[in-house]
C-alpha cells in the first residue's frame, strides 16, 4: 500500500502565510486562516509544503484495494494563481450549497477562487462547518468505521 505524498508537518503555519506571494494572496490567506479557525475551532496544520488543514479524518478509497489514509477535513492553499479550498464539496450538503458560493471553479477535489471578494463569506463559512463535521469513512469491507 502506498503512502500519500501529502502528510501533516510540524512547519509553522504563520511563517508560511507570512511568506506567501503576491501580497493579495497573502492577505486572502491570512483572512482564510481566521475564517477556518473560527468555523472549525481546530488549530491549523501545514500538510505538505502548501496546504493548511483543519481537523483530520480517516478515509477509505473507493478502489478495490480500499486504501486508507488521513486527510484534512477542510483546508486551503494560497497558491500563486488562485486560492484552493478543500473539503467544501465532498459531502452531499456541501455539494448542494456550493453553487451559492459565488464566482469559483472546481477541480477534482477542490474549489478554486481567484479572490475572496468573489465569494459569499456566509456561504463559505457554512461550507466549512459542513466539511468540518465530516466523520471517518466506513470501511466498505466491514460496513463500519475503524
Amino acid at each position: 500500500m502506498s503512502t500519500p505524498k501529502t502528510q501533516p508537518t510540524d512547519a509553522n503555519v504563520a511563517e508560511f502565510l507570512d511568506a506567501v506571494e503576491p501580497l493579495k494572496r497573502r492577505s486572502d490567506g491570512l483572512r482564510l486562516a481566521e475564517i477556518f479557525l473560527e468555523e472549525t475551532g481546530e488549530q491549523p496544520v501545514l500538510w505538505g509544503p502548501t496546504m493548511i488543514g483543519y481537523g483530520s479524518y480517516q478515509y477509505v478509497s473507493p478502489a478495490k484495494t480500499a486504501t486508507r489514509g488521513t486527510w484534512p477535513k477542510v483546508g486551503f492553499s494560497p497558491r500563486k494563481a488562485q486560492l484552493s479550498l478543500y473539503g467544501l464539496k465532498d459531502l452531499p450538503e456541501g455539494a448542494q450549497l456550493l453553487p451559492q458560493l459565488g464566482k469559483y471553479s472546481e477541480g477534482r477535489g477542490c474549489v478554486y477562487v481567484r479572490k475572496l471578494e468573489d465569494i459569499d463569506e456566509a456561504v463559505l463559512r457554512e461550507l466549512i462547518r459542513i466539511g468540518a463535521g465530516r466523520e471517518d469513512d466506513p470501511d466498505p469491507r466491514k460496513g463500519t468505521a475503524e
